[in-house]
């Protein structure tokens, strides 16, 4: 497996910042709604992409504000057998009700048939060119961080950022281990900064 890292070895960052965040939101917020909804679950669950064509309606709380995510990555139990591992991530109530009113989810939840059936029926191949495009759109600079594992990277440092404890963040990005989390804490520029004010805040009178 190969380490995971938010800067390659020259030093580019590999996580998209709050203001990029912002800016894709804001240009995946512009566009047709399987668009949106796609690049807005992204965003707000930090989920892989094969993670999100796994997301069905019954994986959809509505009344409880979450979305349950299947990890694909594999685990195994004390046995040695392998398991499936879920995972629920808390989002805006606006988000469920454009999700709901663009696909269905409450009714398709009435269907056992429709309830199981992915939202997204895509390839990777194929969100990876509707992220991209909207990345583009959105004008952020083409460069190593302007990725799908930019996005996820960027939902890690912007919980750093915001007082997320670490094992919580760990739970909603589903990673067996807290020292991958961890790597978060390494945030720097504008993340770091906003770190630092909390402090300066706290010791400037």
């Amino acid at each position: 497996m190969s380490e995971m890292r938010l800067h390659d070895p020259a030093g580019n960052r590999l996580y998209l910042n709050a203001e990029e965040r912002a800016s894709f939101l804001a240009a995946a917020r512009r566009q047709p709604a399987r668009d949106r909804t796609l690049c807005e679950t992204l965003h707000w669950t930090g989920c892989r992409p094969s993670e999100l064509l796994e997301i069905t309606p019954g994986m959809v709380d509505l009344s409880g504000g979450t979305i349950t995510i299947r990890s694909l990555k594999k685990r195994k139990d004390a046995s040695g057998s392998t398991k499936a591992v879920y995972r629920s991530v808390p989002v805006p109530p606006d988000y469920l009700d454009t999700l709901n009113t663009a696909h269905g989810i409450r009714e398709a939840q009435k269907s056992r048939k429709l309830t199981n059936a992915p939202i997204w029926p895509l390839s990777r191949v194929s969100v990876w060119q509707i992220v991209k495009r909207i990345m583009i759109e959105a004008g952020l600079p083409d460069a190593a961080h302007r990725s799908l594992k930019g996005l996820r990277h960027g939902f890690g440092v912007n919980g750093v950022v915001k007082g997320i404890p670490l094992h919580i963040l760990q739970k909603w990005l589903g990673h067996a281990q807290l020292s991958t989390t961890a790597i978060y804490v390494d945030a720097v520029g504008k993340e770091e900064q906003d770190l630092a004010a909390r402090m300066w805040d706290r010791t400037i009178k």
